[in-house]
């Protein structure tokens, strides 16, 4: 007992000490295998996040590539198809034709004033056919993708939240879908008489100093048909979006694809109030600097496409120059080649393949702002 408390005096520095670097080797184990243990926890979340980002990364990836293949595959078609029989029918042409195959027939029957009537109206409404069938098909291209993005965008925030929705939100949700996506139908219902008008008008002022006589090669024809369209669209301030997308759009789809047994009483105020959303939405979209840049741009290409056909049906001299009265008949077969069906449309393929295109329904769909 005595040597026990002997040693413990002779060595009780030596023992606390050895006793508290002990202890304090054990804390900072146990401490550095907690740190581990929360790091292993942490990377093992990290990892998670990277997995499900991942998935959320690729499933908004495909449900993009769905809503394009949407667009072009059953809305694009059904619109340019529509806008295809009213250009035919608001401005047709076998007046003039006929009247001047038959004054070529029979001499006598057509005074040379009349035939030059008869070429200068027909000299406008070639022109007005042509740029209005270039101008819809352009902006309907785009238009269409504006709707289906904006419209995919919301069904996928929707479809990801973490809630349900009974049959009757989802019936109204469907009925939305309809009338939103029918306000592409406005231009071939509602819009065209303005459209033609207010083309014809721009095709007035820009071919009344050229005559029929005058020698006209590619480069002037692709010059006027830049002047029409550039006269059309500063004719009034964003005028053709009037055509395209008025205030009263939405009474207009409204009453195309709804009747009274479509809107359950209680759910009209609702759905209303969704669709005055997408449209405002759409519209803003419509009037961004983004959208006339890449307007623009789809534009342009359309029109150089348009010119490499025209001057490959011509001879190999590679600037021939004619009388405008004998290119006005093959300025006349453009308007239907612009609105072929969309899956055989060389000029829809032209817009889509545009980087620039791309990127901005890229960014629209993820509702990011590019910067300008």
């Amino acid at each position: 007992m005595f040597s026990l408390r002997g040693f413990w005096r002779r060595h009780r520095r030596k023992i606390i000490v050895t006793a508290g670097v002990l202890g304090s080797g054990y804390a900072i184990y146990r401490l550095y295998e907690v740190y581990k243990q929360r790091v292993s926890d942490l990377e093992t979340q990290l990892e998670s996040e990277r997995e499900i980002a991942e998935l959320f990364r690729t499933r908004l990836q495909n449900h993009f590539e769905n809503i394009q293949s949407i667009s072009d595959t059953m809305t694009l078609p059904h619109v340019i198809h529509e806008f295809r029989l009213r250009v035919s029918d608001e401005v047709d042409l076998s007046y003039h034709m006929n009247r001047l195959m038959q004054g070529k027939g029979q001499p006598g029957v057509l005074s040379v004033k009349e035939k030059r009537e008869l070429w200068e109206e027909l000299k406008i409404l070639s022109f007005t056919r042509m740029v209005t069938s270039l101008w819809g098909m352009t902006l309907l291209c785009l238009y269409v993708r504006v709707l289906v993005n904006i419209l995919g965008r919301h069904l996928y925030i929707e479809a990801s939240k973490d809630v349900g929705s009974s049959l009757d939100e989802e019936t109204v949700d469907n009925l939305s879908q309809k009338v939103f996506l029918a306000t592409a139908d406005h231009l071939a219902t509602h819009g065209m008489k303005d459209l033609i008008s207010n083309m014809q008008i721009a095709a007035t002022g820009v071919l009344k100093q050229k005559q029929l006589w005058d020698p006209f090669n590619i480069d002037e024809l692709h010059e006027t048909i830049i002047q029409i369209m550039e006269s059309f669209n500063t004719g009034s301030s964003k005028q053709w979006l009037t055509c395209l997308l008025p205030e009263n759009a939405l009474e207009y789809s409204l009453s195309s694809t709804t009747s009274s047994n479509d809107i359950d009483g209680s759910h009209t105020q609702m759905n209303i109030e969704k669709l005055q959303r997408l449209i405002a939405e759409t519209r803003d979209v419509l009037a961004s600097a983004d959208f006339g840049n890449v307007m623009e741009m789809s534009l342009k290409k359309v029109v150089d496409g348009l010119m490499e056909d025209f001057n490959s049906q011509g001879t190999s001299n590679p600037s021939p120059q004619f009388p405008l009265a004998k290119l006005i008949p093959r300025v006349a077969q453009l308007g239907p080649t612009l609105l072929e069906e969309p899956s055989n449309n060389r000029f829809v393929q032209i817009i889509l393949s545009l980087p620039e295109v791309q990127l901005f329904f890229t960014l629209l769909y993820t509702n990011i702002t590019q910067d300008t």
